[in-house]
């Protein structure tokens, strides 16, 4: 439930808003001013107090006569009711005092503290008022914002892209330097969903894109791209700069060669979070990478289809009916010559050949027709091609898991084992689910050399705090915890992976790759054992 930390500090943001239109959606008196659905309300109540606002940031008077004067301004100008002066001076001392100031109660919201586990009263004022003397010496009321006032009105105002990704990062870095590891936690695990935000955006631009490209405009395009940009050219080398501060604190404490038991609950939890920070940049780099890749891709994408689309307008058409029908009961001897025109549409279809400019066009999905003999046709549905690609995604994955399987299967079974052994002691069966590709047997292998030491209790907690969609690719600390529950290997507590001591070389004979071709595998020996 770390999640849940700070609560009530969310909470009071919230109630900010809450509050107020609590106050003003139960009010009738809204009617008499001509104000009927709760849109004009929220409207006018911001309207004002940015003016108020305004007048607070200038250090100026702000009197229920200034803000009767605006309401009849903006009200000219825009709105066009029908106010006489005593209704806007009435509706501002409705708006100022009624709404915004709960006719001088006191206003608050009621969190609930899930640290405290008990409800906590929140107060909440938008305004506050002063006396000051006009000329002549005549006491006015001056109204200007509260603190709470200030926050709720300029968070009304969304940040760019690529700014909240900035602040987010400057926040990470200041609580790292601090030694804030709880909420640089936060701060990090922010920066990554605004990086997956922004690829989530990559994404659909190419899905609208891929659509109609005349529907993406110009500007959402330039737009994109510009984010993309500030994106790409500073944050790896920052990241990259942060890792390298986290692992060196996190090896400060495994230096210290103290039991992790004895270690003080602050240690510990620091100890924690510095992990989940590691964690996170690491996943963090990856998004980037991802980022980087599919930026490329729009913009690939967006230029071929914008070059399909001209090619299109240069293809000449004609109007069958001026160019070829009008024409002919206009002058009817130009029937003699029809035969010029249906002869070319009679022809025998050319015998089919071979083109090899075709082999390099993109291809949609090919399917078989239901009779094989008939030949194939493309298929250019939507959903069909999705459903397709997720069916390979899911064929891919499962091979995935089938190879892990067999691997965790062996490593618990004799509590170490070596690629050496396992290709001395597997029949050919096994041989195939283990190694179902070169390539996939050789990327599980490359993140288990990767990881090094798996802490499962880690995972497990990594997998309890972050909610992810699921994953398209290999992730092996996710089809890990996988097969370990699949299998009830529940004794498990770390999975240690590294090359063998003796250096030597193993051979998988008639294993299948990418291309579809059989060939001998060769890769240095690997150890593989675990620590219940």
């Amino acid at each position: 439930m770390e999640f849940l930390k700070g609560f009530s500090k969310r909470m009071k943001s919230v109630g900010r808003y809450a509050v107020l239109m609590n106050n003003s959606f139960q009010k009738t008196t809204w009617k008499q001013y001509g104000i009927e659905s709760i849109d004009e309300q929220v409207n006018m109540i911001f309207t004002v107090l940015l003016f108020v606002m305004e007048h607070s940031l200038r250090e100026d008077d702000c009197t229920i006569d200034d803000i009767a004067g605006f309401i009849g301004q903006i009200n000219d100008l825009y709105y066009h009711r029908e106010y006489s002066y005593d209704d806007q001076k009435s509706l501002a001392d409705f708006i100022i005092n009624v709404i915004l100031g709960n006719s001088g109660s006191a206003m608050y919201f009621e969190a609930y503290d899930y640290e405290k586990k008990e409800n906590t009263s929140i107060h909440i004022s938008y305004i506050a008022n002063r006396i000051v003397y006009k000329e002549g010496g005549v006491r006015r009321t001056s109204y200007y914002l509260t603190d709470d006032g200030y926050n709720m009105v300029l968070s009304t105002m969304e940040l760019e892209s690529n700014l909240k990704l900035t602040v987010h990062e400057m926040l990470f870095k200041l609580h790292l330097e601090k030694a804030d590891y709880a909420r640089a936690v936060d701060d990090i695990k922010n920066v990554f969903e605004r990086l997956r935000i922004q690829n989530q955006k990559i994404h659909e631009a190419m899905h609208r894109i891929k659509q109609n490209a005349l529907s993406y405009s110009v500007e959402e395009y330039q737009q994109i791209v510009e984010e993309n940009i500030s994106t790409i050219e500073r944050t790896r080398e920052e990241f990259n700069i942060h890792k390298e501060v986290v692992d060196k604190r996190v090896k400060e404490f495994e230096q210290q060669e103290i039991n992790v038991e004895s270690l003080s609950k602050k240690d510990k939890e620091n100890l924690a979070n510095l992990r989940t920070i590691g964690n996170y940049l690491k996943r963090s780099l990856d998004e980037h990478q991802r980022i980087l890749n599919d930026h490329f891709d729009l913009k690939t994408l967006y230029d071929m289809e914008l070059e399909n689309y001209s090619n299109m307008t240069m293809i000449q058409r004609y109007n069958f009916r001026s160019e070829i029908y009008d024409r002919v009961i206009q002058d009817a001897g130009l029937i003699e010559k029809t035969e010029k025109l249906l002869t070319p549409l009679l022809w025998n279809s050319v015998e089919k050949i071979y083109n090899p400019g075709l082999a390099f066009e993109y291809q949609r999905r090919i399917r078989k027709t239901k009779d094989d003999e008939e030949g194939v046709e493309l298929w250019d549905d939507e959903e069909d091609l999705q459903e397709e690609k997720e069916k390979i995604i899911r064929e891919r994955l499962r091979k995935y898991h089938d190879s892990l399987n067999i691997i965790m299967g062996y490593v618990v079974k004799e509590g170490e084992i070596s690629l050496k052994q396992l290709s001395e002691n597997i029949n050919q069966d096994t041989k195939n689910v283990l190694l179902p590709t070169a390539e996939i047997f050789r990327e599980i292998m490359i993140e288990f050399l990767t990881e090094g030491h798996i802490d499962i209790g880690e995972l497990r907690k990594e997998q309890h705090d972050y909610m992810d969609d699921k994953a398209e690719s290999f992730q092996l600390n996710e089809m890990l915890l996988k097969v370990i529950d699949e299998n009830n290997y529940r004794q498990i507590k770390k999975i240690h992976v590294m090359r063998a001591r003796e250096k030597a070389t193993v051979y998988f004979d008639d294993i299948l790759d990418e291309d579809g071709s059989r060939r001998r595998v060769k890769c240095s020996d690997v150890e593989l054992w675990v620590e219940l």
